[in-house]
């Protein structure tokens, strides 16, 4: 089942791109992102009420919260600078700079949360590095 979901993840985010390029033409990157923000807040909360799990906010932990907050600011850093990359640059040279992302990912879930770092992942990485590279020179 996870195959699956990632695989839509991939497809909805190589839309989200195409679609924002196209929508973003003489419209301000930072309104752009702001009304996107509504849509996606408004589709979650609607899967929320849907799946009638609204019950377990008071059972999330002081912890959650927290790193779920700063999750959030990242995600807006991101989406403010991705839009904004978006509107000025390429798409073709925009996105693969921005799923640099999985390589930084990957180094920072093995510094901070102590995952192992396989010779798998470490080659997954540099062609990644590499391939990135290749698409935007």
């Amino acid at each position: 089942m996870w195959l699956w979901l990632a695989l839509g993840s991939a497809i909805f985010a190589a839309l989200t791109s195409i679609l924002a390029k196209v929508g973003i033409e003489g419209v301000n990157s930072n309104l752009a992102t702001a009304i996107r923000t509504v849509v996606v807040v408004i589709m979650a909360w609607g899967m929320v009420f849907l799946t009638n799990t609204q019950s377990g906010i008071g059972e999330i932990s002081r912890k959650s919260w927290i790193f779920l907050i700063l999750s959030g600011l990242a995600t807006g850093a991101s989406w403010l600078c991705y839009y904004k990359a978006l509107q000025v640059g390429e798409v073709s040279k925009v996105v693969p700079i921005d799923k640099l992302s999985v390589v930084i990912t990957l180094i920072l879930a093995f510094v901070l949360l102590h995952e192992q770092l396989t010779p798998k992942s470490v080659v997954g990485c540099v062609l990644i590095g590499i391939g990135t590279l290749c698409m935007v020179m």
